[in-house]
């Protein structure tokens, strides 16, 4: 409202009211005593109608869902498939925590996570995802063909903390002892450490490398990546966990029907 609308509407409401509100002193316009004596009832009145509106046309809080998992899971297989969620559970909003060490579910840091290892997390109850699989995978560019190719190409590793359960998969030493082949320096190459490193730099191809089958699923699809030769060695396995108590919680409920969705085809094929 304009300063010329404001001084009648306030006119009008003397008028109605018949006692002056406001008055001129030392040219400053200043509440008279009735003004004064008006001003709380008025504004406890339109605080309440401002918190009556406000309540009646309020949106219901946003309901947050919380996964955590390894900072290669989540790139390579939930970040593709974090649409889909929302077209899931339009009503539900996802929050992705990456991180390669275990977040506290009972202190409420995730409402669930995905754990690599044998299935072994007391306190939590778990729901086999996929079980993962190693074996050397490289760029097509690079024709391999045959193990025996392997005395000439760069082997790509990478190298977890002792102690975590991606340490236990099978190094490139006991594919080879599975392969029956001798590697030589099978320490020799190029090292990392994580697996989305590796990765890329399998797929620039600048070597070998010794992988989860689950994690490259897709470029193996697409043929950005091959698996040239076997063994295909058994690695541990990729279930969701969180707690026992939160069985029912909704917020682990969507999570589980999303994971299905999205992870199905992993299920079934067992990152083939």
């Amino acid at each position: 409202m304009t300063p010329t609308a404001i001084s009648h509407q306030i006119r009008q409401l003397e008028a109605e009211l018949g006692l002056a509100l406001f008055e001129r002193r030392n040219r400053q316009v200043v509440p008279t005593a009735a003004a004064r004596m008006l001003l709380p009832a008025l504004t406890t009145a339109f605080d309440g109608m401002a918190g009556a509106v406000a309540a009646v046309t309020r949106r219901p809080a946003r309901q947050v869902a919380t996964l955590s998992a390894t900072v290669a899971f989540t790139a390579r297989l939930l970040v593709p498939h974090a649409g889909g969620f929302r077209k899931l559970h339009p009503e539900w909003d996802l929050r992705l925590h990456a991180a390669d060490e275990p977040v506290d579910l009972a202190g409420g840091e995730a409402d669930a996570a995905i754990r690599y290892g044998r299935g072994d997390y007391p306190g939590l109850a778990t729901l086999p995802l996929v079980r993962d699989r190693i074996a050397p995978v490289a760029s097509p560019h690079l024709g391999l063909t045959d193990p025996g190719d392997l005395a000439t190409a760069t082997l790509l590793h990478f190298e977890w903390p002792t102690g975590t359960p991606k340490a236990c998969d099978p190094t490139w030493r006991e594919w080879g002892a599975r392969a029956g082949i001798d590697l030589g320096d099978a320490a020799g190459g190029i090292t990392f450490n994580d697996e989305g490193s590796v990765i890329q730099a399998a797929l620039a191809g600048h070597g070998v490398a010794l992988l989860s089958l689950v994690l490259v699923d897709a470029e193996l699809r697409s043929g950005a990546l091959v698996q040239p030769f076997g063994p295909v060695l058994d690695g541990q396995r990729f279930d969701l966990v969180y707690p026992e108590r939160a069985e029912a919680r909704r917020s682990v409920v969507v999570l589980r029907e999303w994971l299905a969705a999205a992870l199905g085809d992993l299920t079934t094929t067992g990152g083939a």
